[in-house]
């Protein structure tokens, strides 16, 4: 099979490899149709020793089952799906992959394969960060309160704001800071844009509402101060990106507020007891696309699936500042 592989560091190459083996247990084997390009993509390409390579990176992927394990109940040959992998196992760059069918879901039939691609990384991400970490309630009775969304137009943070506004009765709050991406996280559905890059505190508090829940998708240095004096008694944080210096957490105590981390990828890297939840999960993200209470993602028209054109991809995911999702497709 054809594959992109991270061959050196900074390096990312076509080559060919053997096809996968037959799946087992309950894997299912995918032809993939395409993928999207996510943080994480470059994040592990940075921290991959030498001796780890060719490595396949790649962590979203829409594609065709083209055989199950015989442990497999979920899916059949010829089911149309979407999923993000495993991160200790072979990633979404090539044209064939192995992966659990508890984390799999299936393929909304009205998006195009790109389309799906852009959407299951950042709604596992977005949708554990809301209701499995900060556990808000999913009613949609008024709440009174906000959730606050740093980077409400970035990659997860436009499923975030979309879950929080379809799935709650809470103020959605979201922070962009160029006109282009203020615009972005409204049609996302945001109540409120506040730019991230000003006085966030003094924004969000002019908006008059308690906020019962913030999720930083990014920069939380930057924006932890203001975050310690927006959280409202009792509420909780969660964020999702590496700070390089940890925050203080010592400032939360005086509110009682918890703070959690979310990484989609801990249930399949450890099989926990409730990795299928991945599935069940997508299964609900899909139904809720088809029906078009949540819109795609992606915010640029796919380009083919090569070395050069996903290396570009890495390099604009590092400027922290791309709008929704970059999406490639598998060339025909």
């Amino acid at each position: 099979m054809k594959a992109i592989a991270l061959t050196a560091p900074h390096t990312l190459s076509d080559i060919t490899l053997p096809d996968p083996p037959a799946p087992t247990g309950r894997d299912l084997l995918v032809e993939i149709r395409a993928v999207s390009v996510n943080p994480v993509d470059a994040k592990v390409r940075g921290r991959t020793a030498p001796e780890a390579m060719p490595r396949i990176l790649g962590y979203d992927a829409a594609g065709i089952v083209r055989a199950v394990g015989p442990d497999a109940t979920l899916f059949r040959p010829g089911d149309a799906v979407f999923y993000a992998g495993d991160i200790t196992r072979p990633g979404t760059n090539a044209e064939l992959q192995l992966v659990d069918e508890r984390i799999v879901g299936p393929k909304p039939a009205r998006l195009s394969f790109a389309e799906a691609a852009a959407i299951p990384l950042t709604a596992i991400t977005a949708w554990e960060a809301l209701f499995d970490r900060l556990r808000l309630p999913r009613t949609r009775t008024p709440a009174g309160e906000a959730v606050l969304i740093i980077g409400g137009a970035g990659g997860v943070g436009s499923i975030a704001v979309q879950l929080a506004r379809q799935l709650t009765g809470f103020t959605v709050i979201a922070t962009a800071s160029r006109p282009e991406t203020q615009d972005w996280a409204r049609q996302m559905g945001a109540h409120h844009v506040v730019d991230h890059a000003g006085d966030l505190a003094a924004q969000v508090e002019a908006i008059g509402l308690p906020v019962r829940a913030i999720f930083a998708t990014t920069q939380t240095e930057a924006h932890w101060d203001a975050i310690c004096r927006l959280i409202a008694p009792q509420g909780a944080v969660c964020l999702i990106d590496d700070p390089k210096s940890p925050p203080d957490v010592r400032m939360l105590k005086m509110k009682s507020a918890s703070l959690h981390w979310e990484f989609m990828f801990a249930r399949p890297m450890h099989k926990t007891a409730d990795m299928e939840e991945q599935h069940r999960l997508l299964a609900e993200v899909s139904r809720m696309l088809e029906a078009g209470a949540l819109r795609t993602t992606i915010a640029e028209a796919p380009k083919p699936l090569t070395a050069a054109t996903l290396w570009e991809a890495h390099q604009a995911i590092e400027t922290g500042a791309t709008r929704g999702k970059i999406v490639l497709e598998m060339p025909k």
